[in-house]
């Protein structure tokens, strides 16, 4: 009897979006509250989001020209086991760059990252196990 093949593994699903929370003035939230009344949007998130993402447009230009200056992945940057260690076999190191997500995966040990990442700067969310955090601590800027 032959063996049968190994599924694909797929990637650990990243959630898109991160929560935050922001304190707002009572006569912002009030007009906020009366354009969702009004039909202009359809919840307070959809007002925020809009007017987050009309200020991101109004300055995309200083955005990319930043983006470029710093040398910044823009996005998702994710890695994995085998990266790191054709990292350490080529006796390398990563600067890693984002504005985004950064992703270590659950599955990198706390002494692979550390032999194999030489610094971590990410404009947005690392995401990271605790271990690997705790080792990287020094190099998180």
């Amino acid at each position: 009897m032959a063996d049968a093949p190994l599924p694909a593994r797929t990637p650990p699903r990243l959630p898109e979006a991160e929560k935050i929370t922001i304190n707002l003035g009572y006569v912002d939230l009030g007009q906020i509250d009366l354009l969702v009344a009004e039909g202009f949007y359809s919840n307070r998130t959809d007002f925020i989001r809009t007017a987050i993402r009309n200020q991101l447009a109004a300055q995309g230009d200083a955005v990319r020209q930043v983006t470029a200056r710093r040398m910044l992945v823009m996005g998702l940057q994710h890695v994995g086991v085998a990266e790191l260690e054709a990292v350490r076999a080529a006796g390398e190191q990563l600067q890693i760059r984002v504005l985004g997500l950064a992703s270590i995966a659950a599955d990198v040990s706390p002494e692979l990252a550390r032999a194999t990442i030489a610094s971590i700067q990410v404009l947005g969310a690392l995401q990271a196990s605790p271990a690997v955090r705790q080792a990287l601590a020094d190099r998180i800027g």
